[in-house]
């Protein structure tokens, strides 16, 4: 694989000046003296404890990870996850406030950051954004790739742990409601867990309903190769959405007479989302479309179950065993009624069903062994197979002169994954330590269906791994990291089924979409350096640069082909991306000692991205994020605590291919909250969210020599209030 040497050196170089930074900060340190005698053995008097509770893997971890904890999660009282993650350092989510929306890393969408659940990845069709936060017992940012974890992971990974700790006995109710214009929004949550003798056990259980509706206008305009206005479309669009849900999360654990553990849990999510939606098209300049006035009646069901058995032996040597075997069981249902109108006439009248099941059988293992003292060696494995059935059947009455259509078809998808990985953590001296690994993972994929060619792919990828954490001499505070690694992304099953998903009003700027059997993954190398500063207190400085060469990247491409417009994937040639990013946390009393009880957290991201095979300006990888920001403030007196977040993202124009051009308008959200203790039993909490009331706005347009058509949409922002009382008993 080739790698392009001037923008390893340029990170190599900006890494050198992160190093220089630390140099420097740690040259400031005093070199004696009475107070930094008296400092330093307050430092390791901290150290000498090493209990659990002081253990932060943030500082400690020699893999560079965030952790977010439980009560970070749900502070602001969010129902989605996806709410959560948008406070994130380096985390962006795409789309409008609301349900749905892509997670993103180092601003990069298409799935290049992984998802995962318990470590394991989401399966086709759950809905991420169905999660509740208070199920949630922590989440965790890896920047850099594990040979435990897939390395399916270019710009990194997001787990997402469910609750399991059982500390103690718990009982808590939480009810909730949020309420803004168009938007209800009943929440409850149950959270139970108890011991008895060597057996604990939890229960955590969330229930959402929502009722939204929103007006979402859409203008496309049309110009000739002279520049002339040759179109002017108005759309009016309205749509009223249901959405109901429901999470539970068992988990039961036995601690055995030969200190074996064993522990199961379960993960029981369904939802059910409907939707009326209305649409016209006013047609002020040029031809109407086919459809101008539509109606759409939309539900769909997604139920998903996994559970999962971990039993974790350790052997008289010091050595541990732990393995885990899960099953889960998915299932989608989509019924859709659409019809048009034109001047009150029928002109369609067609009915769609589809559903289909996904059944995943998985098993991972890993063996730990400290062979050597200061190693801490481990392999495993981590094997799969993956089975969706889909099925769809279209029926649209005759109307007129029109003749019916009947479209009855389905497809079936087999994904089998093979992976063994083996890695060493290694504490070279008392300040530095290692972690090397590689990773061999092999995906083999089979389609086949009744309206299109058995569509095979078969893909395999060793993925070398090295990361480094130094304290610098001289100081207890400062420390520097590097990360070398070697990532993948493969093709999902959807983006694989040459089968063509048609649109009403076929046009370049709303195509049909098709899958394509012929595509490769994507390889990336990758480099990360950092530099990081700790204070007493919880305060934290971090700075890092980032590098990804990614070879053979996804686009997705609209051309004409059979007298329609099709959207499809294809691999587009060579990229790079590169990232700086930083970070701040502290509460105010570590500058001020007489300051009041004020958390202070701020980051920033810029991403830069270039793609070969595209012409400039705005060449960059699809819909990357150039530039975010977050900020945050907590304020805590006695019985009341309160705060702000605000979390900004930039948007502007990208060119995807010769012809395609897309833009995002930039997005600001302001959330706040307060919580108010009457007593430790209860606790009111209030949120407001999208307090500035931000629209979201994103358009794409097409151009060749012929000329150029544009379809800007607007999806107006509303503010939503919400109060929840928590009741522990």
């Amino acid at each position: 694989m080739h790698v392009d040497a001037k923008p390893l050196r340029l990170t190599l170089v900006a890494a050198a000046v992160v190093a220089s930074f630390a140099a420097h900060a740690q040259e400031s340190q005093p070199k004696g003296g009475t107070e930094q005698k008296a400092a330093e053995s307050k430092m390791q008097q901290v150290e000498v404890r090493g209990s659990a509770e002081a253990y932060d893997p943030r500082r400690d971890d020699t893999a560079s990870k965030i952790v977010v904890n439980h009560e970070e999660i749900v502070k602001h009282g969010d129902t989605s996850v996806l709410d959560v993650l948008k406070r994130v350092p380096g985390v962006t989510v795409s789309g409008a406030n609301g349900r749905g929306g892509e997670i993103r890393m180092r601003g990069l969408g298409s799935g290049y950051t992984q998802i995962l659940i318990n470590g394991e990845r989401a399966p086709a069709g759950f809905s991420i954004d169905s999660l509740a936060p208070d199920v949630i017992e922590r989440i965790e940012v890896l920047r850099a790739a594990t040979a435990e974890f897939s390395t399916q992971s270019i710009a990194g990974t997001i787990n997402i742990v469910l609750k399991k700790a059982i500390k103690t006995a718990q009982r808590e109710l939480k009810l909730g409601y949020g309420r803004g214009p168009d938007f209800t929004n009943p929440t409850a949550n149950l959270q139970l867990s108890d011991k008895a003798g060597k057996m604990s056990w939890s229960l955590a259980a969330n229930v959402i309903h929502q009722e939204a509706g929103r007006d979402s206008p859409a203008l496309e305009e049309g110009y000739d190769a002279a520049g002339r206005e040759v179109l002017l479309r108005e759309t009016a669009s309205n749509a009223g959405t249901h959405f109901d849900a429901i999470n539970i999360t068992p988990r039961i654990n036995w601690n055995l007479a030969n200190g074996d553990t064993v522990t199961w849990q379960t993960f029981l999510n369904a939802n059910r989302f409907a939707m009326d939606q209305y649409s016209d098209v006013s047609t002020l300049l040029g031809s109407a479309p086919q459809f101008p006035h539509q109606g759409m009646w939309m539900t769909n069901t997604n139920r998903f179950f996994r559970t999962d058995v971990n039993w974790t032996h350790k052997l008289e040597s010091g050595s541990k065993l732990d393995f885990k075997l899960g099953t889960a069981v998915g299932a989608l249902r989509n019924d859709t009624h659409r019809m048009a109108f034109d001047r009150g006439t029928p002109t369609l009248d067609s009915d769609i069903y589809s559903h289909g099941t996904d059944r995943d059988l998985s098993s991972t293992g890993k063996y730990t062994n400290p062979l050597v003292e200061n190693h801490t060696l481990a392999l495993g494995w981590d094997m799969g197979f993956h089975n969706r059935s889909d099925a769809r059947y279209q029926n649209d009455l005759p109307i007129g002169a029109a003749p019916g259509f009947i479209l009855d078809e389905h497809y079936n998808g087999r994904v089998a994954r093979l992976a063994g990985f083996v890695q060493d953590e290694w504490n070279v001296t008392p300040r530095w330590s290692m972690y090397m690994g590689v990773r061999w993972e092999g995906i083999q994929t089979r389609v086949e269906g009744n309206t299109f060619d058995t569509a095979h792919a078969r893909s395999s990828v060793w993925s070398p791994l090295m990361q480094t954490l130094y304290k610098l001499p001289g100081t207890k505070a400062d420390q520097v990291r590097l990360a070398l690694t070697r990532t993948y992304k493969s093709p999902d099953v959807q983006s694989l089924i040459p089968h063509r998903f048609l649109s009403l009003n076929n046009s370049s700027t709303e195509p049909d979409f098709m899958g394509n059997p012929n595509l490769k993954p994507e390889l990336a190398r990758g480099i990360d350096a950092s530099y990081e500063h700790f204070w007493e207190g919880g305060g934290m400085l971090s700075a890092s640069v980032s590098s990804r060469q990614i070879k053979d990247f996804t686009r997705q491409m609209v051309v004409f082909k059979d007298g329609r417009w099709v959207g499809m994937p294809f691999n587009y040639g060579d990229a790079r991306t590169y990232g700086l990013e930083l970070e701040s946390k502290f509460p105010l009393k570590t500058l001020f000692a007489a300051a009041p009880a004020i958390d202070l957290r701020a980051s920033v991201s810029r991403n830069w991205s270039t793609v070969d095979s595209v012409p400039g300006p705005n060449n960059r990888l699809d819909q990357q994020t150039p530039l975010s920001a977050t900020f945050g403030i907590d304020y805590k007196a006695g019985q009341l605590t309160t705060g702000a977040s605000y979390a900004f993202k930039n948007g502007g124009p990208v060119r995807i291919t010769v012809n395609q051009m897309a833009y995002q308008s930039v997005r600001r959200d302001l959330d706040m909250y307060a919580l108010w203790k009457f007593n430790p039993q209860y606790q009111l909490r209030l949120a407001l969210s999208n307090v500035l009331r931000q629209d979201f706005i994103n358009s794409g347009s097409y151009a060749d020599t012929t000329g150029s058509v544009t379809r800007t949409s607007i999806y107006p922002g509303k503010m939503i209030a919400r109060a929840t009382l928590e009741m522990k008993f």
